[in-house]
This record gives structure tokens, sequence and C-alpha cells, in this order.
């Protein structure tokens, strides 16, 4: 087990000691073999993917391209060493310190995580499209002291900070490239060098609000070391990444799922990230063609509508690598990449829990309908109701164990739930094969239970896929008084009419594609679906 958080981690650089004296007891820690990634004792992340580029002859190659412009390595170096000067000097930031960014996909967002981040700041990055009441619950949770907003997503942010017991200082900056903002301007009179706060490798750099929360916000405490494992792992691994390479997606850098695969991957390698405002599928199209980007980063749903531009005429020929997380990759969806692409799309599942993707199919070791294996560094196993071991081919809860884990923010009750002996059990369910290889059936909250039977709604939705008629869906279980629950199927159309005549030739399609008893009894036709920015549907809103 981990040893104690409070006596056995290395000295904190943090002046304000909020962040540590939060963590979790000792004994409610996941365990975290570091096996195969080791790191100095004195660790900031924000350095490693700036000066230390540049010491590595990366000055000169190009880091972001956003809101028409391209910033080099030594270019981003120097503009995070100047903001880092503003944000000690002008705005009063201590290490320890929790600062919370509220921007859009960009540059500048990228350029104030990094100053932050060096300052030994921790950060907290935020979706742009919050309310102040939302917004407040996370500055009270965090008890954040200083926020740092894109001057064009100020209202709420300042209704805020208005009655806040803990944020007392806000400053703005430009996010529009033409630094002309009040922490643009205090950062464009000081100097390009700056010393970092040698920070500890286990001191806390980000806290990650998980998405799915209700009610008092879960925060997730990543320290500087596991910013840099998941690009040390995942992305060398599975990825690949060179500095060729040349990244695009659509998920929030708010959410850890961007700030790794738009922010970290590429710059932990010397590669190119480019960040987009709104990363709608015809805005990451336009960017794939226009800067032949290699790496991306998207939900299913971005996916098809990538195909079908394809048989449009589009040019994706570029993309070696399409990374889908974050939902459910249909086989359909699969098949139909491979057949026009010629490549695999790489399915993989991560948690903001555990920071990033923890288990993935690979370039040569890829099958539809299947998560692949555990990342280097990782081990997952199948458990029962009573935490046993289930059999192979049985679904049950996924239980992970590696390098990065879940650590929330003083919330024990929490953090009890989600760590068992060691494991963090992710509140997904899967099953594991002969071979090894997982496959997602749902999330526990999301089986159907039906007349005694279990059924997987992913499972019934790429059976409804498959048919022409489809072209997006998600299925939910709908109370019933006779069986508990039926299979319930919201359909958008690709073809035909929404009539009787069309839901049972759906409901036909699925009894003979899976078996019969898992069928849509009951089929609503939508014009769309609920999703969230990143793509993601939201079957929580259909349920209701």
């Amino acid at each position: 087990m981990t040893p104690d958080a409070n006596t056995m981690l290395r000295p904190s650089a943090h002046t304000d000691t909020f962040t540590r004296d939060s963590l979790p007891p000792a004994a409610l820690w996941p365990d975290l073999p570091q096996d195969g990634f080791p790191y100095p004792d004195r660790l900031n992340a924000a350095v490693e993917l700036t000066e230390a580029m540049v010491a590595k002859g990366f000055g000169d190659h190009t880091a972001l391209i956003g809101n028409g412009r391209r910033r080099t390595y030594k270019e981003l170096s120097d503009w995070t060493n100047r903001l880092a000067h503003a944000l000690v000097d002008d705005l009063g930031v201590k290490p320890g310190n929790r600062v919370l960014i509220r921007a859009a996909n960009n540059p500048a967002l990228v350029a104030c995580w990094l100053a932050a981040t060096k300052v030994g700041a921790v950060v907290v990055n935020t979706m742009p499209m919050l309310r102040a009441k939302e917004l407040s619950a996370i500055v009270d949770k965090a008890q954040i002291t200083h926020a740092l907003c894109d001057t064009r997503l100020m209202d709420e942010m300042t209704a805020c900070a208005k009655d806040s017991r803990y944020l007392k200082t806000v400053a703005g900056f430009d996010g529009t490239s033409n630094h002309d903002a009040e922490l643009d301007r205090h950062a464009l009179e000081k100097p390009v060098q700056f010393d970092a706060v040698q920070t500890s490798q286990d001191d806390v750099a980000l806290l990650g609000f998980t998405s799915g929360t209700t009610g008092t916000p879960k925060a997730t405490m990543h320290f500087h070391r596991d910013l840099l494992l998941i690009a040390d792992g995942y992305a060398r691994e599975v990825l690949q990444v060179t500095p060729d390479d040349i990244f695009v997606g659509s998920p929030p850098l708010a959410f850890t799922f961007g700030l790794g695969g738009l922010a970290i991957f590429p710059l932990r390698f010397g590669a190119t990230a480019t960040l987009l405002e709104t990363a709608s599928p015809p805005n990451m199209i336009e960017i794939i063609e226009t800067y032949k980007a290699t790496v991306c980063f998207t939900a299913p749903t971005a996916y098809r509508a990538m195909l079908a531009a394809m048989e449009d005429g589009a040019d994706l020929s570029s993309l070696r690598a399409a990374v889908s997380a974050g939902e459910t990759l249909p086989a359909p969806v699969y098949d139909d990449w491979q057949k026009q692409t010629g490549k695999p799309m790489l399915d993989g599942i991560g948690a903001t829990e555990m920071l990033h993707i923890f288990i993935s199919n690979r370039f040569d070791d890829h099958k539809p309908a299947c998560t692949g294996r555990p990342v280097t560094g990782y081990s997952a196993k199948i458990i029962d109701a009573d935490g046993k071991e289930a059999p192979r081919g049985e679904v049950g809860r996924l239980a992970v164990r590696g390098p990065t884990g879940c650590r929330y923010l003083d919330d024990a009750d929490h953090q009890a739930a989600y760590v068992l002996d060691g494991w963090n059990i992710t509140g997904d369910a899967f099953w594991m094969d002969d071979d090894g290889y997982l496959h997602f059936a749902a999330r526990n909250d999301d089986m159907i239970v039906s007349s005694g039977y279990n059924i997987a709604g992913p499972e019934v939705e790429a059976a409804l896929l498959s048919h022409a008629h489809v072209a997006e869906c998600a299925v939910i279980g709908a109370p019933d008084p006779e069986r508990g629950m039926i299979v319930e199927a919201h359909v958008v159309l690709a073809t035909g009419t929404p009539d009787p005549d069309t839901v049972k030739t759906l409901q036909d399609h699925v009894k003979a594609t899976i078996a019969p008893y898992k069928y849509p009894r009951r089929i609503v036709f939508t014009d769309s679906l609920p999703k969230t920015q990143t793509g993601k549907i939201q079957r929580f809103l259909l349920k209701s």
C-alpha cells in the first residue's frame, strides 16, 4: 500500500499547504507502482514541457497553432516565463495557491496553465460554458484564491468572485492572440527568464473536477509526475509520438483527456498542438486538411461525421492515429473507419480519477468491440459484487491499478468507494476474454436489468448503428411495471421515415444481430441527441 501521504511524501515546495493537507488518508490510497518511470525528487512538469524542450533542440519547432498564429517552443517558453513573473510579482500567487483558468481551447489557456504550474500553483482548468453558480461550487471546494479568465468570458467569473469567500484576485487575459488585457500587459514588461519553483514530483499540480459531478463537486488530485507519466506511458507506447506529429481534437483542455491529448502529449515529444475554440467536426476537418494533422482525439460521433465528409471528398489521409475515448466505440464505426482509411481506430478508456487512458488498443493489436489491453505500467481485472475476481467472459466491475490513481480532494467517502484493496474501481462494467483482452459492457449504473436479464446498452446501440437507417442512437433503460425495465432506443434516422414500419424493421434487425431478448421494445425517433461539448451522449437527459 502507498505510504502515508503526510509522512512519506517528499518535502513539498508549497507554502500554501492546502492540497497536501487535503490528500486522502493513507489507508484509502490506491497502490501506485512506479516501476519504469524514474523521475527526480524535484520536478516541475511545466519546465519539462518548455525550457527542457528548448534545451533538447526543439526551440524552433512549432509548439502551438491557434487563433491564426504559430508559436515555437522558444516563444512558448519565453511567453510562459513572462506570465509566471506577472503571476508572482503582480498577482501575488504563492506556491500551492489554487489558480482557476477559464477559457476555450486556445494557446493563451495553455500558456497560463504552464505559467501557473511553473510558479508552483495548483491549476484548476474549467469549462467556458460554466455559470457563476457552478464556478462558485468549484471555488469553494478547492478554496481557489486566484482566477485567470479570457476577457470574452469575464461576466460569469466576475459574478462568481463578487461574493466569494476565497476568490479575491481575478485577472483577464486575451485569448485572441492580441495580448491586449491586464495579465498580458503585465507580462509584456517582464523578462523571459524565470526561476521556476522547484516543486516535488509528488506536489499536487492539477485538480481535475469530474465531468459527471452532481451536487458537491468532486476534485481529483494529480501530481507533477502524473502529468508526465501519461505521456511517458500511453503516448509513448501506444501513440508512438514523434516530433513530426500534429495533434488535433475536440475535448476541452478543462478535461484531463483534452489536457493530455492536446497539450501534454505533443509538448512532451516536440510535436505540434492545433487548438480550436470551436472543435466541431467541420472545423476539425479543415484543420486536418490545412495542417496535415496526424493524431486526432475525439468521440465516435465526430468520427461518424468525418467518415461522411470523406465520402464527400474530404482528404483526411494525413491522420495516422484516430483515438476514440469518452464514449464506447461502436463496431460499425471502427469497421467503417478501417475500411475507408486502411488504418485502425484506437479505442481506449480513461478516467478523470486516473488522469488519462489506461486501457487501449494498439496499432498492431486491435479488434472491433474491444478496448484492448492495459497500458504499460497498469494492470486490470474484473471483479464481482463481492470484490472477487470474476471468471473470464463474465461481466463485472473493472478494477485497475497503475502509476496513476484516484486521490479525491478532501472526500474520504467517495475515496473509500472508488478504491478497494489498492485497486481503482472505475464504475465501468467490462468482461475479459480468454486472451486477456477487455470488452466494455456499460457504465455500472447504465446496465439494463429487464426480466432478470442484464443487457448492456452499448451492445444494442452497436446493433442499431449497423443498420443503414440509423445515423445516431442512444439506448437507456426505461421503467416498466412488468419487466422492471425495458430497452428504450432513441434514434436519429439517416434514411427511412419515423413510423411503425421502421420501428419493426429496426427491432427485427437487432433480433437478428444479437440475442433477441436484447431488442429495444420501445423506439423513440428524435432529430438530435443531447451531447456534451466533447460529443459524449448525455443519456441521463433521456431518462427524465
